[in-house]
């Protein structure tokens, strides 16, 4: 496979790369600029903190009910309309926690934001897939992320200004997230799709065949995944608890770590997905398990050495933490979604959705109880946990056979041939083979179809 040196720039000049990438920073920067004191916002207008951090983590929830038909969705053939949708319910809910005075309007305003929160990610991807093609999804998936971190940071950089003016700017913040989802769901509804190719009917059989291995894979990553999803609160639960408790430290190492982590991944995300370009995405999941497990155990490490040392390898860990993190970012999505058949891409990224989206509900409350009990109760475990997940990945998932299409089929041949486009129904024809294999094989007197059957490119 051809290492893609994609950048931002050649990201953009991909038909509707460009519209996707504002959509992304404009609603990640409007949405960072609220994000950091949503809680704050609440307990200003009568809510206790608890029954605030409540009814965000039921909006959560409410979400998460909607991720399944958001994968149905997709399966039905649909890109721009979900991502749309996502955008559009989480306008709505910001502009309801803005407009709507009270309670009833922060809850449900929370629940609106949660159920775009939680369908974006499928949506996105499954809107990325489409527009990238798969010989550059992987890294159009990072250049996607790296974007949104580089807004939300940005965002949440000017929020704080803003809110040192006075908390009735927060009111305003809430309205200008609403404003730039909406920006956002417009500037998506106008992004150009390229053709997508119609899967031909196979076999009931391999039909069956296919979506039941497929399905099973994704069952497999979303259960070992589980683990992974507690990097999400390191930075923000538990390290603060842990310097600030544990080691006496001040306010400003968790905000000097927490910073230097953002900085890195928007500088080295991309780069390292383009990097491991030629890895399989298994096993950068694999090593991505493997860093995050060890980073566990050096920050128990940190924690159980005390005083300035302790402090000080903390913070150094945090290099092969952001590392893991973004191994796992940049292959845990793509592995999914080459692990499934085509129409069923949809099911999928819904799948992980609801691992990921239940890990990342449950955490704050394991983290915090698991750390009430000591620091081993909860490094020890997650890097145990961690270690199993990344075993199960590599070994549980040894045996399934990626849905590739035929372009990406070919580019993992030893012999490159001429493809070109015949029909609009699923599969290309070879009209001629074109380097060594030509020289072994000679033209072929009639053209022959690709047809997908349970993950395998069969000719007939």
């Amino acid at each position: 496979m051809t290492t893609t040196r994609t950048t931002l720039r050649e990201l953009v000049r991909i038909p509707g790369g460009g519209r996707y990438a504002l959509s992304a920073t404009v609603e990640a920067a409007t949405s960072g600029m609220l994000r950091p004191f949503i809680v704050i916002y609440a307990v200003l207008i009568g809510l206790s903190a608890p029954r605030a951090g409540m009814t965000l983590t039921v909006g959560m929830l409410a979400g998460l009910g909607a991720v399944p038909l958001a994968g149905w969705w997709i399966d039905r053939g649909a890109r721009r309309a979900p991502a749309v949708t996502a955008l559009l319910v989480r306008a709505v809910g910001s502009l309801l926690l803005a407009l709507v005075p009270g309670i009833a309007g922060f809850a449900i305003g929370a629940v609106l934001i949660g159920v775009g929160t939680q369908i974006a990610p499928p949506t996105n991807s499954a809107l990325v897939a489409a527009l990238a093609g798969p010989a550059r999804r992987a890294a159009a998936l990072a250049a996607g992320r790296s974007l949104r971190n580089a807004g939300l940071g940005a965002g949440a950089l000017l929020g704080t200004v803003l809110v040192a003016t006075g908390p009735e700017v927060l009111r305003w913040l809430a309205l200008a997230t609403a404003l730039g989802c909406a920006f956002g769901a417009a500037v998506i509804a106008r992004v150009p799709l390229p053709e997508q190719p119609v899967p031909a009917p196979a076999p009931a059989a391999a039909t069956k065949e296919a979506r039941g291995a497929g399905l099973r894979t994704v069952t497999i990553l979303a259960l070992a995944g589980i683990p992974y999803a507690f990097y999400a609160d390191i930075l923000e639960i538990a390290l603060p608890l842990l310097l600030v408790q544990d080691l006496h430290a001040s306010l400003a190492w968790p905000s000097a770590i927490f910073v230097a982590n953002t900085v890195m991944v928007i500088a080295l995300q991309l780069v390292v997905v383009v990097r491991l370009a030629k890895w399989p995405h298994r096993t950068v999941l694999f090593w991505s398990g493997l860093l995050l497990a060890a980073a566990y155990l050096a920050f128990w490490l940190g924690g159980a050495t005390g005083g300035g040392s302790g402090t000080i390898l903390v913070a150094l860990v945090i290099v092969p933490f952001t590392l893991g993190e973004i191994l796992y970012t940049g292959s845990s999505v793509p592995l999914v979604i080459e692990s499934a058949p085509p129409h069923l891409m949809g099911r999928a990224l819904a799948r992980w959705q609801l691992s990921y989206g239940l890990a990342r509900a449950a955490d704050p409350v394991i983290i915090t109880g698991l750390l009430s009990l000591g620091a081993a109760a909860l490094w020890l475990p997650l890097a145990a946990a961690t270690l199993l997940g990344a075993a199960t990945v590599r070994l549980g998932t040894r045996r399934h056979r990626l849905h590739r299409s035929p372009e990406q089929s070919m580019s993992h041949a030893a012999d490159a041939v001429t493809l070109r486009p015949a029909s609009r129904q699923y599969g290309r024809f070879i009209d001629r083979p074109s380097g060594p294999l030509a020289a072994r094989r000679g033209p072929r007197p009639s053209p022959r179809r690709v047809v997908p059957m349970s993950g395998v490119d069969v000719w007939v």
